[in-house]
């Protein structure tokens, strides 16, 4: 009788496993979809099918310098998220990248936001301030914002850069350092500049 239930809970747990593995195929943003292009090859950087972008959450959260910030008053504007750590190595190898971007495309409208994970106040001012970063970012030390992105896109550390378009909804992303060439590509594709920088 033991080994009967054994093999029966045996099996419901390999169903389980493939019915999940069959949702996150068919049903997670990018997830073997042909409403997802990948721009390098690989599933690192992604541009998602209008009409097929998963939405960004809300969130309200506190500044490094203590203001209070609303992700709602971004609403109508491309806006780039960047969750990233001042502990972070490729966060720190992008950085410049995220900080001359965010001057070339501030004339077109675009803004930049940054939801720093897991950090002091102290220290990611201070790669804020190393790395020239004049857009906001947001304390998220328990991870709360970066676990509502999560239902919407698969962030499983840091760094990640999101860009949602102007209804509010995730356009591309990168998962991993982001390169100019990424950020250009998708900001291109969104903004419909239909070129790069």
């Amino acid at each position: 009788m033991k080994v009967r239930r054994r093999v029966v809970a045996l099996a419901a747990a390999v169903a389980a496993g493939a019915l999940l593995a069959v949702l996150l195929l068919v049903v997670w943003p990018g997830g073997g979809s042909s409403d997802v292009t990948y721009l390098d090859g690989t599933d690192r950087a992604v541009l998602y099918t209008a009409g097929h972008r998963p939405v960004a959450p809300d969130f309200t959260g506190t500044t490094l310098t203590g203001s209070r910030l609303s992700f709602s008053s971004y609403r109508g504007r491309v806006v780039v998220i960047n969750f990233w750590g001042s502990w972070c190595d490729p966060c720190r190898a992008e950085a410049p990248v995220l900080a001359v971007a965010a001057q070339q495309y501030r004339p077109s409208g675009v803004a930049f936001l940054g939801v720093d994970v897991r950090d002091t106040t102290a220290s990611a001012e201070a790669f804020t301030r190393n790395f020239g970063i004049t857009y906001p970012s947001v304390s998220d030390p328990s991870l709360l914002i970066t676990q509502d992105f999560t239902t919407a896109v698969p962030i499983a550390g840091t760094p990640v850069t999101l860009v949602v378009d102007r209804t509010g909804h995730i356009a591309g992303a990168v998962f991993g350092q982001a390169s100019s060439a990424e950020l250009n590509t998708i900001l291109a594709r969104v903004t419909g500049t239909g070129s790069t920088r």
